[in-house]
């Protein structure tokens, strides 16, 4: 920040903090996924995790969710998420009916809930809520297509279980049970840009 500091200094304080909150999420995010990726080296999974944290990424992009509250919390669960989740899709088998009810549950549910915002990041617009809503809902349902088509157990796995696990991160009651406020947006008065 002092670099940032020194060669901008015509920028106010609110750039400065948001310039340092990128920089500081950034970090963060750069340390967890060198220390999942290690982990998963050591456990000789690693390009199972990799398949895992892209196609979990497909549908999180779009529908947001859950963040901890503190960074220790964030790379306990994210570290028992990407590397938990890979082993239980190597070793389970679901069966054609399964994939199907989890599926259509999913889409529902991402359906109902996404976008979901953070206190920190709310999704005030209106018109971004719908076309997040939108656009998470389709993710959803190119999963669950691409889930039934792909014939690697693995892959097929990854995507419905990606799904389940983005519906507890944009759950209210997985929110409330972290007392964290959902639907922040709702503080604002509702724009529409």
């Amino acid at each position: 920040m002092d670099f940032v500091r020194k060669y901008n200094p015509e920028k106010s304080e609110t750039d400065f903090e948001i310039i340092q909150y990128g920089l500081e999420g950034f970090y963060l995010m750069i340390t967890k996924i060198v220390i999942i990726l290690l982990l998963s080296i050591i456990l000789g999974i690693w390009k199972e995790v990799i398949i895992f944290l892209f196609v979990y990424n497909l549908i999180r992009t779009p529908s947001f969710g859950l963040h901890a509250t503190k960074s220790w919390i964030c790379l306990v669960s994210s570290t028992s998420i990407f590397i938990g989740i890979p082993i239980l899709c190597m070793h389970i088998t679901m069966p054609f009916f399964v994939k199907g009810i989890i599926g259509i549950i999913s889409v529902l549910f991402i359906l109902k809930n996404a976008p979901a915002d953070t206190y920190k990041r709310p999704i005030v617009s209106k018109k971004r809520r719908k076309i997040y809503k939108i656009i998470s809902t389709v993710v959803a349902i190119i999963m669950v297509i691409i889930a039934f088509i792909v014939k690697d157990q693995f892959i097929s796995n990854s995507f419905i279980m990606a799904l389940v696990v983005q519906n507890f991160m944009i759950s209210p009651l997985v929110y409330h049970i972290f007392k964290l406020p959902y639907a922040n947006y709702k503080r604002y008065a509702v724009g529409t840009v």
